[in-house]
């Protein structure tokens, strides 16, 4: 068990001898993505800056490419830190080799020796650390059991389901009884089914094992069920770092609105968000709709927000669920394009002035032959729940 701080890093990876003979235009033509080119290279991870606690589990979140496997690396020592500082257990890391560090990492493809049996594959690092046959078969014996693959000690790798080989992959880092246990997107190879069951494996074995986790994943759904807090990131930078609820129901900007829930936050860009008489309101796609005071207290002062015009544009965002069907026919126009039956809900797709709405409804009482393609609806938006970001920065304006 241990802490582990990240202070400052940042990974280059710097231009290869032809890389460096194009000229600046060449360069700037086949930049990839949004990551920064600077004269020692392209910048991956940008400042990056964390304290993780003793025993925290802590996900790293974001679409591919924006660093978080990079940083999970650097942190176990597969990749060189560029600039900035690593320490673990309150030892700088930054140039100890990753056989010293204590760590112990489990991979999106298991990495399994395919001509050892599991227990071999479990037992390998501990033949290595020169434990002698005793501790070996007791480490790896309660690792079996803990996650419950005692039964196929005797097996090979070629003969395991998808799931068994990942506990077989977990078991054989918990044998080491690592202070800083690593998860890179361990769950990706998985179909649906057996990634819900090995995500609910996985909260039952943290407590466990009772170890400090870092673990990376690109699915939003993982990182909500299992952190204790979860860093999103874009680009190389972190965009925001909180508890799945607070990245939730507070979003720092944009991207991280967008980013977590499913379905994804509805986004009304060129609404006007105005102060008058004491009161908030926004309107959205030509209906206004007078703020609470709770929000209109997160928002603070209306002359500061609005300015002296007492108007702004802003962009509104809507969860799903707080879209309601209107039965008093007032609200915004709409147009079902498809329904999506989940069971007890049913999503809704439509079309409201050219702008794409998603709406969750329950099913409980409702004529699922009335929510076909082509129906015209009225909808409400539930203001309690609203979220408002500058046009231009992109940034949350609620406190």
């Amino acid at each position: 068990m241990a802490e582990v701080i990240l202070k400052n890093i940042k990974k280059i990876y710097p231009f290869t001898e032809d890389e460096k003979k194009k000229d600046k235009k060449d360069e700037s033509e086949q930049q990839p993505m949004n990551l920064q080119i600077t004269d020692k290279g392209v910048v991956a991870v940008q400042e990056f800056s964390l304290d993780i606690a003793d025993r925290e589990f802590v996900v790293l979140v974001g679409p591919s490419g924006c660093g978080k496997s990079t940083t999970l690396r650097m942190i176990a020592g597969l990749e060189d830190i560029s600039e900035g500082d690593l320490y673990i257990d309150g030892e700088r890391m930054n140039d100890v080799a990753p056989k010293n560090r204590d760590i112990a990492m489990v991979f999106q493809n298991y990495a399994l020796y395919p001509h050892m049996t599991v227990y071999e594959n479990m037992a390998f690092s501990l033949k290595m650390q020169k434990f002698s046959k005793e501790e070996i078969d007791k480490h790896v014996r309660e690792a079996a059991e803990i996650l419950d693959i005692t039964p196929l000690l005797n097996r090979k790798p070629k003969a395991l389901s998808g799931g068994q080989r990942q506990r077989v992959a977990m078991g054989r880092a918990f044998v080491r009884d690592p202070k800083v246990f690593l998860m890179d997107e361990p769950l990706s190879n998985l179909d649906a089914k057996l990634r819900n069951q090995m995500r609910a494996e996985i909260i039952k074995l943290r407590k466990k094992i009772d170890t400090t986790f870092i673990y990376v994943t690109h699915d939003q759904v993982e990182a909500m069920t299992l952190g204790d807090r979860i860093v999103i990131m874009k680009d190389g930078f972190i965009q925001q770092i909180g508890t799945p609820q607070e990245v939730f129901n507070n979003p720092k900007n944009l991207f991280v609105a967008g980013f977590i829930g499913v379905p994804q936050m509805n986004f009304f860009p060129g609404s006007k968000l105005r102060f008058a008489d004491g009161k908030y309101s926004v309107e959205i796609l030509g209906e206004t709709f007078e703020l609470p005071g709770k929000l209109a207290e997160a928002l603070g002062d209306g002359a500061e927000v609005c300015g002296a015009s007492g108007e702004r544009e802003v962009v509104a965002g809507v969860r799903p669920v707080n879209v309601v069907i209107s039965d008093d026919g007032a609200g915004i126009d709409a147009v079902i394009e498809v329904a999506e039956m989940m069971g007890s809900e049913m999503h809704l797709h439509m079309n409201a002035s050219g702008t794409e709405v998603i709406a969750i409804v329950p099913t409980l009482n409702m004529d699922i032959d009335e929510m076909s393609a082509g129906t015209k609806l009225k909808l409400k938006l539930q203001t309690e729940a609203m979220h408002l970001f500058d046009a231009e920065t992109e940034e949350s304006l609620i406190k």
